[in-house]
């Protein structure tokens, strides 16, 4: 798949505000201040960011676009406060395509963004969004997500070589179910199993269904993982197998983004053949992602593809 990544880019500086543009065809982006250091420590500033945004358009576009953007910004790096922006806002560029969706929590519209090309991802990269987070339903079908996500998320006392144990539960029951499961990295210190759906059912059905799966890996697995989604009532030494994600409006950390944490790690896609015993989530970073995926590919693609038989699965698991 071709995105704007592939436009040729003509870049001018203009010294007097710190700012630059950069031309994607017929549109340009103003960003600014790329010296400001976004990891102090690793010495990885705000323009390495953009850099890698626009390296690997490409691959990340397809899980952006047609889909509502909950931003996280960090626009002083990852030492400093971070905050979540859902409106557009009136500073955002007209080419910059959005969405009204009426907010029941809010009790009124909100004006999302959709990231649907390398401009748009710029643009975000610009605002301080280290990190991206797209609705797992389009705006053609907001209400029928393309894919499940489940998070194994671990608490402060967990190893990754535990998260990975769990990861490999998981896909011996979706093996069972019939289902074609894939992984990947959080970015962080977990993990994020995904099923596709191809928008055939509603989020409540998938919810439901992520449940009854987290509660077959929970048996199998009781002594260090949880359902308990309270951290106050969660053992330190349990991770906890979040099904809620799959409600309308939840958000994940985007497969192929960056995450606001030390070393700069990037949620990448794993070949099922990876999740061993060993692994370290940090191997996939700003400076190691894009050749990686030059070797592999984009190996993710099929949770936007052909979905599974909900029914069939759960008959498959009951035998």
């Amino acid at each position: 798949m071709k995105t704007n990544s592939q436009v040729t880019q003509k870049t001018s500086v203009k010294k007097s505000d710190k700012s630059e543009e950069i031309a994607f065809g017929k549109i340009s982006v103003k960003v600014s201040n790329r010296e400001k250091l976004f990891w102090p420590t690793e010495g990885i500033t705000k323009g390495d960011v953009i850099d890698y945004y626009i390296s690997i358009a490409e691959y990340i576009l397809p899980y952006l676009k047609g889909r509502p953007e909950s931003l996280k910004r960090n626009p002083n790096g990852i030492l400093e406060d971070s905050f979540f922006q859902k409106n557009a806002g009136g500073e955002a560029p007209e080419w910059v395509d959005r969405k009204n969706i009426f907010s029941e929590s809010v009790n009124k519209e909100i004006n999302y963004i959709i990231c649907n090309n390398t401009p748009t991802l710029i643009y975000l990269a610009n605002l301080g969004c280290i990190e991206l987070n797209p609705w797992h339903s389009t705006i053609e079908a907001l209400d029928k997500p393309d894919y499940m996500v489940i998070d194994i998320d671990p608490s402060e006392k967990n190893t990754f070589d535990q998260v990975v144990e769990t990861a490999l539960v998981f896909k011996k029951l979706f093996d069972k179910a019939g289902a074609e499961s894939y992984c990947k990295t959080s970015g962080a210190t977990g993990m994020h199993m995904y099923v596709p759906m191809e928008k055939k059912y509603s989020y409540e059905q998938v919810k439901d269904f992520a449940q009854l799966i987290c509660i077959l890996a929970q048996t199998e697995l009781p002594s260090f993982t949880s359902l308990e989604r309270s951290l106050a009532k969660r053992n330190k030494k349990h991770i906890y197998l979040d099904y809620l994600q799959n409600r309308r409006g939840q958000t994940i950390s985007s497969v192929y983004c960056l995450r606001p944490k030390p070393g700069a790690p990037v949620s990448m896609p794993l070949k099922w053949t990876e999740v061993k015993a060993g692994l370290s989530p940090l191997e996939f970073n700003i400076h190691t992602a894009l050749k990686r995926l030059k070797k592999t590919g984009d190996i993710f693609s099929p949770i936007l593809g052909k979905g599974i038989n909900m029914d069939k699965c759960i008959e498959s698991l009951n035998k």
